[in-house]
């Protein structure tokens, strides 16, 4: 097999991470008929993301949105490994979805590099840390990207691809070609950038929403409204927010600003407030919002 990557030879995907985001990108790719792996180092994590899995794809079918034989044929496809050595061995593409930490990507993909095939990818599903920060751990810089999904995986329809220096073009189109097998619509960022493309709108938006709220302009029940009903958003941006995760916006402001130095990139006093009081939106039942369960 050729040592370039190229889409034809991918036929075994590997995940990296079985959270909400790996377990269902893996989904995404086995639903498109891929063989998929997902690692973890935790037992527990892979039951849970199996169980989580199997509900969804249950859910999906009685409410006629997929076929059973189909949802079952891609569970088939599904295989649950602890040990990265072994899950790698075999891969052709790899998605690291681990935590949002660059130490431990690091380690990880040393480790891809060690065990996978020498035509094998390695992307990282980081939304803010650019896959230079991992490739030059590595032994094939030119076979490493950003591939970025959007949370639900499932039902999201972006995916950022993001080049660095070294990115082969062979490497840029097997992950978009890949993409579009898993019924994506991927984006390519031609090089790296804090916040890539949809996050650097979304951190627009949000920013003018906590000024205009911070002036007292409008309270943020009512700029969610005006999100909603004349820009067509499906939420507004406080209500992103709280369903992303306000420890989750929080990091990341603070990663861009470590990134930039620049203090306009600091996390909003409001969101300090609430992350540090543990107000954390949906996953902790206040946020902006408060959530009954």
């Amino acid at each position: 097999m050729s040592s370039k990557p190229n889409l034809e030879n991918v036929k075994r995907i590997l995940v990296v991470g079985a959270g909400a985001m790996g377990s269902q990108i893996g989904m995404v790719g086995a639903l498109a008929g891929y063989q998929v792996t997902i690692q973890d180092i935790s037992e527990d994590m892979l039951t849970k993301a199996q169980a989580a899995l199997a509900e969804r794809m249950d859910r999906n079918v009685s409410k006629g949105r997929m076929e059973r034989t189909d949802t079952d044929a891609a569970l088939g496809r599904m295989n649950y490994l602890t040990s990265i050595q072994d899950a790698a061995s075999t891969a052709d593409f790899v998605i690291e979805a681990a935590v949002e930490k660059l130490e431990t990507k690091r380690g990880i993909f040393q480790e891809l590099d060690r065990h996978a095939p020498p035509h094998a990818v390695l992307a990282t599903n980081s939304s803010t840390l650019g896959s230079s920060q991992v490739a030059d751990i590595t032994g094939r810089a030119d076979r490493v990207c950003n591939m970025h999904f959007f949370n639900p995986a499932l039902v999201m329809k972006c995916v950022e691809v993001v080049r660095h220096e070294q990115t082969s073009q062979e490497t840029v189109d097997t992950a978009m070609g890949l993409a579009e097998r898993m019924g994506k619509s991927p984006i390519l960022i031609n090089r790296e950038i804090p916040g890539f493309v949809a996050n650097r709108l979304l951190g627009a938006l949000r920013t003018e929403a906590l000024k205009l709220y911070d002036d007292g302009i409008a309270s943020f029940q009512d700029i969610d409204t005006a999100a909603k009903t004349a820009l067509g958003h499906p939420m507004g941006p406080y209500e992103l927010m709280d369903l992303v995760g306000i420890d989750v916006v929080h990091l990341i402001r603070q990663a861009h600003f470590e990134e930039t130095g620049d203090p306009a990139d600091l996390p909003h006093p409001a969101l300090t407030e609430l992350y540090e009081a543990g107000h954390y939106g949906r996953k902790t039942g206040q946020g902006w919002y408060t959530y009954s369960e």
